[in-house]
């Protein structure tokens, strides 16, 4: 009972200090990436009488630059170019408009669990503010203008390197002082510009690390060293226990009696020792280290124990996804314990969706819902 209570002692003494020190491996993936895209236009307005475009008109370039602070949101620069062109009975123009944007980024897919259902498309948001300038022949100079664009990047992974993209952007332009044909056009204040952009392209991804922020679910990316860590240390402390001598009489120490394991496995099996986690999330949260230590150890002193993993969700969300998401906490904290040295075969994953035995109109109750158990045979 001294080795157990020891244990517990260190277990609930360790994960206290560290809590604040665990981190998710929210950074093993890249997060640079650069954009190239082309395709057509529509410029909507303004235009003189007898000006227009086809539906739509060639040329549209696009070239950026993105960064993701994480696998949900960035930021990216870009330069774009469109040329304006008369088609069919209009009058003759040809204009040149010039844009340079920053936009915050936001990436769809990962928010909108796009991985419970595809591994493969994407979709990102984006929208943000920049300078313009529209050219043409019949002018000296150019139209300076300030934009605001908005729109969406469809996106097909074809490697951890490479993404086919489509993307729809609308573009409005503020102070727009001419015509997309040329025209003066005065006291023409506001966003009275627009334009409309279709582009297909590729985003190439940058990086040492084989996933891009596009395509990482944070689950996937468990810090297991930090577990290590402490799993080594706290065998350390318990070897130091077990070896611990009286001053007077020199024994060997003893396995754990038969009560004592008993204990400790009833203790398990009472749901004494669960591993927790954030609301939509599959990595166990930082003060879960007690219960997965204590687990362990029981584990490794009895090697010929088993144990199922019975992973559940709050009753938030549909219960298909909530099937997903017991399943993926179950096979995260699996994963764990396999790194620690306890072999697959003594593990059984069981996902038991939403814990509806537990009160949804309580946060507090909820997350105690959010959990791993343990069921030691």
């Amino acid at each position: 009972m001294k080795k157990f209570a020891s244990l517990l002692m260190f277990s609930l003494a360790f994960a206290n200090v560290n809590a604040q020190s665990e981190k998710t491996a929210s950074d093993n993936f890249n997060k640079w990436s650069i954009e190239f895209a082309a395709g057509v236009n529509k410029p909507q307005k303004p235009f003189s009488d007898g000006y227009f475009t086809s539906t739509p008109s060639p040329w549209v370039g696009d070239l950026g630059v993105r960064y993701m602070f994480n696998n949900k949101f960035g930021l990216k620069a870009d330069f774009g170019y469109n040329s304006l062109t008369s088609k069919n009975n209009s009058l003759d123009f040809d204009s040149k408009y010039y844009r340079v944007d920053l936009q915050a980024v936001a990436n769809l897919g990962r928010i909108m669990n796009f991985e419970t259902w595809t591994n493969t498309i994407g979709l990102l948001g984006h929208a943000g503010f920049g300078y313009s300038q529209l050219r043409n022949d019949n002018f000296r100079g150019a139209d300076e203008m300030g934009n605001f664009i908005a729109g969406v990047t469809g996106q097909i992974k074809l490697s951890n390197r490479l993404a086919l993209t489509g993307d729809f952007s609308t573009i409005f332009n503020a102070s727009q002082d001419r015509a997309f044909d040329g025209a003066y056009l005065p006291q023409n204040r506001g966003y009275s510009g627009l334009i409309f952009n279709g582009t297909v392209g590729l985003n190439v991804y940058l990086g040492k690390n084989t996933k891009h922020a596009d395509w990482t679910v944070i689950s996937e990316n468990l810090d297991l060293a930090a577990y290590d860590n402490k799993i080594a240390d706290l065998e350390n402390q318990i070897k130091t226990i077990g070896d611990r001598k009286p001053a007077v009489v020199e024994k060997q120490v003893a396995a754990p009696a038969p009560a004592e394991k008993d204990l400790i496995k009833n203790m398990i099996n009472d749901k004494y020792f669960s591993v927790y986690f954030d609301f939509n999330k599959s990595t166990p949260a930082e003060t879960s280290t007690a219960a997965l230590d204590v687990v362990l150890t029981y584990l490794k002193n009895n090697p010929s124990s088993s144990v199922d993993l019975l992973g559940y969700a709050d009753q938030v969300g549909k219960s298909e996804y909530n099937q997903k998401l017991s399943l993926a906490r179950a096979n995260n904290v699996k994963t764990i314990l396999e790194k620690a040295g306890i072999a697959s075969s003594r593990i059984n994953v069981v996902a038991e969706g939403a814990d509806t035995s537990i009160a949804k109109d309580s946060e507090e109750a909820r997350r105690l819902a959010r959990r791993v158990t343990f069921r030691v045979k």
